[in-house]
């Protein structure tokens, strides 16, 4: 069972590695630079090798790569397309130096240019993109969206429309996040509701893409566009989806990493990983 949660960086990257492996998780989510800073510090030889040695020992296998929230690639500004382009490929040689085979991050929000618009900047950005890193092993997997303010990736059409227009759309995977799709209107909060949102999904963008589940209970409603997440369990989902989450044969091998809330002490992760555990098997 590959289940975790998003690990903090602090004092290093291989700390991450530290920190998940004392609440037993098999695979984990990470950034590899301070999120509120557009150039990140230079990660250093002695810290990449202590993250593959401590990596190479541990018994987490799946470790994914979030991006920082500053990077837009459906900004109507060329110029931040462009910081935001040349942030994205800083991020991917982080993650190829790591040896970390996929990036998430939200497609971007077009500010008032459209939807339209903004898919067209997006595709536009992963064609350069792609070209800049012919040949590195990292592939990006677009997140699922809340619909909050003008983002994009609130619907499965968004993101076959971003992979139909990229060239190399086999580097293009998705991650599907529990929360942003039932605040953007899919309603997986009963059985059959979640048995024809994942034939949709299938349907319209391919679960042959899905590389990483983000599971979080949603603090708003169905169709609020808010993203908020909160507890397994305590928010507006319940439970029953996240028991057929994790028994979905289907799933087995794709990680599933929680982004719930956070405390200093890790007792909130420590607690919600223990729901998810018990509820393989029900």
């Amino acid at each position: 069972m590959l289940l975790g949660a998003h690990m903090s960086i602090a004092g290093g990257v291989d700390k991450a590695i530290e920190r998940g492996e004392r609440l037993s998780c098999t695979a984990i989510q990470l950034f590899t630079k301070n999120t509120n800073q557009w150039k990140g510090k230079s990660l250093e030889e002695e810290e990449i090798a202590r993250f593959l040695s401590l990596r190479k020992k541990s018994n987490i296998s799946k470790i994914l790569a979030h991006d920082s929230y500053l990077i837009n690639l459906a900004s109507g500004s060329p110029a931040l397309r462009t910081k935001s382009i040349n942030a994205l490929i800083a991020e991917m040689e982080r993650c190829r130096m790591l040896s970390i085979p996929y990036i998430t991050m939200h497609p971007g929000a077009h500010l008032g240019s459209g939807e339209d618009a903004g898919i067209k900047n997006i595709t536009n950005s992963f064609n350069l993109i792609f070209i800049k890193t012919n040949g590195w092993p990292v592939d990006i997997a677009l997140e699922t969206t809340a619909g909050q303010g003008t983002s994009i990736g609130y619907r499965f059409e968004h993101l076959a429309h971003i992979i139909n227009g990229v060239k190399e759309n086999d580097r293009i995977k998705v991650c599907l996040d529990t929360c942003h799709i039932f605040a953007a209107g899919y309603d997986i909060s009963t059985a059959k509701g979640y048995d024809a949102v994942m034939k949709e999904f299938d349907r319209i963008v391919g679960i042959d893409r899905l590389v990483c589940f983000h599971v979080n209970d949603c603090k708003k409603g169905l169709g609020s566009h808010v993203d908020r997440h909160e507890h397994i369990g305590n928010g507006m989902l319940g439970q029953l989806p996240f028991r057929l989450l994790m028994n979905d044969k289907r799933f087995a091998d794709i990680p599933k990493i929680i982004e719930t809330p956070k405390d200093k002490d890790m007792k909130n992760d420590i607690r919600n990983l223990e729901v998810l555990r018990k509820m393989v098997g029900i």
